[in-house]
């Protein structure tokens, strides 16, 4: 890993790896598809990043090529790696590697990964404890979705959308929730619960693994787990919790969060709203207090996070009206932002810009998609956003407008995003807030809002 290349190195996960390793001495360079405050981030690093793919950017003498699962067979780079004889290193084998000779905390899930992630990060860097992370998001402070630490900590983000997750081996795992997701991967529950299994039982000797104890899914992998060499962790609101959360109440964009821990309370400070923030802020307390952090120090630092990019992200104000970026593109997500937008929101109407994610994501979910949108006041859903799928013949953004109106929500279709400023513009009064939501683009037309309303 002293000389690799990396195709697609401008991704949240890929450029967190391409950094770190950058920041521990080694010669990186990569391609991406387009310029981004990525790219110039990890050229101010010393890393080469070139701007589409072609085979005459692998260096003859590149130790490695790594990519992840988004990578196509046929993409240019990858052709020339194999005329080279150059070993190719999927993305997790990448980050295994790094957290090698550390003390691992995998965070995983099929919501909530990056903040929950993000929350440890900085915490822990709040009390001194200097970790290496590798989060799938950028943070509000310190700005960046990975480093190189000196501590012996190593938090990272586990993604088991394509079961890359079975490569890490934590000393502590986090598991948030268990639901059917990633469809093109996982035909069914007991698929999605063996691939969360099998992480489970990667957990080193003498490990802990913290799982939700509210949630439906985490509860059964809790069950199919008992009694493995592992030590389980549960947290939640349930009376049987382990680490039980005693209140959470709501402070308007911040909450407060009392727990009971190992027989005793505490009281700390989530400065980001919606109780789905607060269990993850719980979540992140006792993964800290399994690896020997005391948590009457960590819980006070969890106040130190301020929040994700593209995580309920204020983007601005204009015209009385604040624009807000949420990821959110599973109805879960979807569910809890608007919940949590609604209750900080008082008397004031919540607009949101929706963005599918993914064909075989809305060809699943869709209906459930549109019941989300029903807790807003109005919608606009634009077309799918497609990242790594082809199309699939009859999956549109119809099916959640037909849903989202069969459940009362007000939904107009927008085909042309370009046109979204403006009509947006039409909607909105003083005092609403607008909700730019989806894992795609939709995530750039904030400021193309903020400066039409501005207007």
């Amino acid at each position: 890993m002293d000389r690799p290349h990396f195709i697609g190195i401008g991704g949240a996960g890929m450029s967190g790896i391409a950094k770190i390793l950058a920041q521990r001495g080694a010669r990186v360079a990569g391609s991406d598809a387009r310029e981004s405050a990525t790219a110039e981030a990890l050229r101010a690093l010393g890393v080469t990043v070139r701007i589409g793919h072609d085979a005459g950017y692998l260096a003859d003498d590149a130790s490695c090529v790594v990519v992840s699962s988004a990578i196509r067979q046929d993409n240019p780079e990858l052709a020339r790696a194999a005329e080279l004889g150059v070993p190719v290193v999927h993305r997790s084998d990448a980050l295994a590697a790094l957290m090698a000779g550390l003390r691992p905390i995998a965070v995983a899930g099929t919501h909530g990964k990056t903040t929950t992630t993000s929350m440890l990060a900085v915490s822990l860097g709040a009390l001194g404890l200097e970790p290496s992370y590798a989060i799938g998001g950028d943070l509000d402070a310190p700005g960046s979705n990975a480093l190189h630490g000196a501590g012996d900590i190593f938090v990272a983000e586990a993604d088991e959308s394509d079961r890359s997750f079975h490569k890490y081996a934590p000393e502590v795992a986090i598991i948030l929730n268990v639901e059917l997701d990633h469809h093109a991967n996982y035909a069914s529950m007991d698929e999605i619960h063996e691939s969360f299994e099998t992480f489970v039982g990667r957990i080193t000797e003498g490990g802990t693994l913290v799982v939700s104890a509210d949630q439906e899914g985490a509860r059964e992998l809790t069950r199919r787990v008992r009694g493995s060499a592992v030590r389980v962790v549960t947290y939640g609101e349930a009376a049987d919790a382990d680490v039980r959360v005693l209140s959470v109440v709501p402070q308007g964009l911040k909450s407060e969060v009392t727990v009971v821990l190992d027989g005793r309370e505490l009281t700390f400070a989530v400065s980001v709203p919606g109780r789905h923030y607060a269990l993850n802020a719980v979540a992140a307390l006792t993964a800290g207090a399994a690896l020997g952090v005391p948590a009457a120090e960590l819980a006070p630092a969890i106040a130190a996070y301020t929040g994700v990019k593209r995580r309920l992200q204020l983007k601005g104000e204009a015209a009385g009206v604040q624009v807000i970026d949420s990821y959110a593109h599973h109805p879960t997500e979807m569910t809890a932002d608007l919940e949590a937008m609604r209750a900080a929101a008082g008397d004031s109407r919540i607009l949101v810009v929706f963005q599918p994610h993914l064909f075989s994501r809305t060809q699943e979910l869709g209906k459930e998609m549109g019941q989300a949108l029903a807790l807003a006041d109005a919608s606009v859903v634009l077309d799918i956003y497609p990242a790594r799928e082809d199309p699939i013949p009859g999956v549109t953004s119809e099916l959640i407008i037909e849903a989202a109106r069969a459940a009362g929500a007000d939904v107009t279709a927008v085909h042309d995003k370009a046109e979204i400023p403006a009509v947006i513009a039409g909607m909105a009064k003083p005092g609403d807030l607008v909700l730019t939501m989806g894992a795609g683009d939709v995530t750039d037309l904030g400021p193309l809002i903020l400066d039409r309303l501005s207007q």
